[in-house]
Formats: structure tokens, sequence, C-alpha cells
């Protein structure tokens, strides 16, 4: 199966892009995984896709085929990518936000933690 990622440049993620994924597992909703935060420190994030219609909206992950990588995890989400916080910020979603960040999508290493 394949899986296309298509982001919208946005105050969310100012990058647009547009990528063909080969899957190699099932498709999951994602709420959580481990990335790097602003500050460049691996820790666990949360992480909800952004829409141009609705802001916070689900957030997927399946393994994929990544040319010349081998498996890799792929995190993606609305038409504006996913934002993401660190775990233990206690605010809402918001782009008005200073801790929090979007990203067009997330490929990772296959046995990166993740939470459904």
């Amino acid at each position: 199966m394949f899986l296309q990622v298509d982001v919208i440049e946005s105050r969310n993620c100012p990058l647009a892009l547009t990528r063909m994924f080969e899957t190699a597992d099932v498709v999951y909703q994602v709420v959580r995984v481990r990335t790097w935060d602003l500050m460049d420190v691996e820790r666990m994030c949360d992480v909800t896709g952004w829409s141009s219609q609705t802001g916070p909206c689900p957030a997927y992950t399946a393994l994929v085929e990544d040319s010349g990588e081998g498996i890799a995890r792929l995190i993606y989400g609305g038409d504006e990518g996913i934002r993401l916080k660190p775990s233990d910020l206690q605010e809402d979603w918001s782009l008005d936000s200073p801790h929090q960040w979007g990203e067009a999508c997330l490929l990772l290493d296959k046995d990166v933690e993740i939470g459904y």
C-alpha cells in the first residue's frame, strides 16, 4: 500500500511537502513519540495532526520504506503537518505557544518509542 503525505505551507509548518511512501505495516493513530524538542533534547513529546480547518486532528504512524535507509517510522497528520510539545507540558494545543512546534512529518528510526 502507498501513502501520500501532502502538507501545505502554514503558520504551523513553513515547509510544504508532498511525498509518497510505501507502507510496510498498518497505519495506527499515535499521540506520543520520543523525539528531539526545541532545545535538541531527546524526550517524549505529545503529537497531534494539524488541519487548516480544525487545528488539532489525529496524527498517525506507520512503518515505511525509506529509500536508502530501509524501514523507518513515519509520523504524519493533517494538511498542515503535525504539532509537537513536551509530554510534561500542561497546555492546550496552540500555534501561539513558544513551547510547541510544527513539522511537516517525522521520519524516525523504526524502533522509536511511541504511544498510541
